[in-house]
């Protein structure tokens, strides 16, 4: 099969999930290109992205940021295209139809690329709602072809400020033909919108485990417990509530040391935050790092936590990948009762979920945790066993293929009957 994959940051280290996906089908046997929005970090890459020549296979099909830029580049490109497919062209411009997504230019200097291209799929996977809304309306106008599969991953189902206008959602659950959802709490979400149920096959994001060696957690004589969080720093990650929960324990117990892997834009207030409440020696920000230093981090650490809240815009976490990660590792996890993280967490098992922003209740199963370090390994084997039966990449991207040949096939009830049997 050709796959192409509509996602808005190529190459980025947050999500390897999208990474996983593409080599499983490469390593499978498949064509894979790659559309991004925008180039990502070129410097801090993961390693398969050179290994499988990925950047060969990407283009880039956004617009300037700049209005004025935007603007005049756009003037050049019609010319230099309109004798391509000008019927094409003025349809990515018809704001009547397709509101914003076409007032801003984004279709239209997506057209533009891939009239050079004209290029033909199976099938066209989207990562998040806003690039499905992008490649159904691309394929309508006629620049593309492909059956178009969107994967909601949580934000995008739940931040107001992404949301297209509903006509456009409307437009777009009409003309797709599958999505899947990484919990159910993000598909029923979809549902909400209008995703019709019977299109809607619930799909976890992956990881491949033999990037992730287990090992039983045992605290040594005079050593330090580590802690870890790995999280973009933006509000609905809630690493205000964990940096609280971790200075409220070392109260009664000093030998914790906290380390926070990722940035954004939330890093100065965080770093104040730790200076407030004086535990500057203990909580350390290490900002971005690749793959396998993240996973020597996983390594070296006993409990991992990641605190998600709902955030004020409505933003909400989808799946929480780096919760498996951390399980896969042997690693008892802390984090909330927060949409989908109850679908990958096995609660009183593998580690312990309490409600949002509820810092004393995040504060004593730490507690709980440090003054239990026997009860790590029991967890730890629990999530990994948890995550090699629901997360396996290799399994994931195995019915992945079966979804796409499901969709290229012609025969309607064999669609409907696999797309109604998953979804949960």
């Amino acid at each position: 099969m050709k796959v192409a994959f509509f996602v808005n940051q190529f190459p980025t280290l947050s999500e390897t999930f999208i990474l996983n996906q593409i080599t499983g089908l490469i390593d499978r046997g498949h064509e894979v290109d790659i559309y991004a929005n925008q180039p990502g970090d070129t410097i801090k890459m993961h390693s398969n992205v050179l290994n499988y020549s990925l950047l060969e296979r990407t283009y880039y099909v956004g617009k300037p940021n700049n209005r004025l830029w935007r603007g005049f580049k756009a003037f050049n490109l019609l010319f230099m295209n309109f004798w391509r497919n000008p019927i094409v062209m003025l349809r990515s411009l018809n704001i009547f139809k397709y509101g914003e997504i076409s007032a801003s230019l984004t279709l239209f200097y997506a057209v533009a690329k891939f009239l050079e291209k004209k290029p033909v799929y199976d099938i066209i996977h989207c990562h998040f709602a806003p690039n499905g809304v992008k490649g159904s309306i691309l394929r309508e106008i006629g620049v593309i072809q492909g059956n178009i599969v969107t994967t909601f991953h949580g934000y995008d189902v739940n931040e107001k400020s992404l949301m297209y206008n509903k006509e456009i959602y409307k437009l777009t659950f009409s003309i797709g033909d599958l999505y899947t959802t990484n919990t159910t709490f993000t598909g029923n979400k979809a549902i909400k919108l209008g995703c019709p149920v019977d299109k809607l096959v619930k799909l976890p994001v992956g990881l491949d485990l033999s990037q992730y060696t287990f090992q039983k957690r045992q605290l040594c004589p005079n050593e330090a417990i580590k802690i870890l969080t790995v999280a973009r720093l933006v509000e609905k990650k809630g690493i205000e509530y964990s940096i609280r929960a971790i200075a409220s324990v070392l109260k009664d117990y000093s030998n914790l040391e906290y380390q926070i892997v990722g940035d954004g834009p939330l890093r100065e207030s965080l770093e104040k935050l730790v200076i407030e409440l004086k535990v500057i020696n203990k909580v350390k920000f290490l900002g971005w790092q690749t793959q396998d230093e993240v996973c020597q981090l996983y390594a070296d650490s006993h409990i991992f936590i990641l605190s998600s809240v709902t955030a004020f815009n409505g933003d909400q976490e989808g799946q929480g990948l780096v919760l498996q990660e951390a399980q896969a590792m042997g690693l008892p996890v802390l984090s909330t009762l927060h949409n989908g993280i109850p679908d990958g967490v096995l609660d009183g098992k593998s580690g312990f979920l309490v409600p949002e922003k509820d810092v004393d209740a995040l504060a004593d199963k730490l507690r709980y945790l440090v003054e239990h370090p026997e009860s790590w390994a029991s967890m730890g084997l629990a999530g990994r066993t948890f995550v090699e039966e629901h997360y396996d990449i290799n399994k994931l991207n195995n019915r992945l293929v079966e979804i796409y040949k499901n969709i290229s096939h012609t025969n309607t009830e064999q669609k409907t009957a696999l797309t109604a049997s998953v979804y949960i």
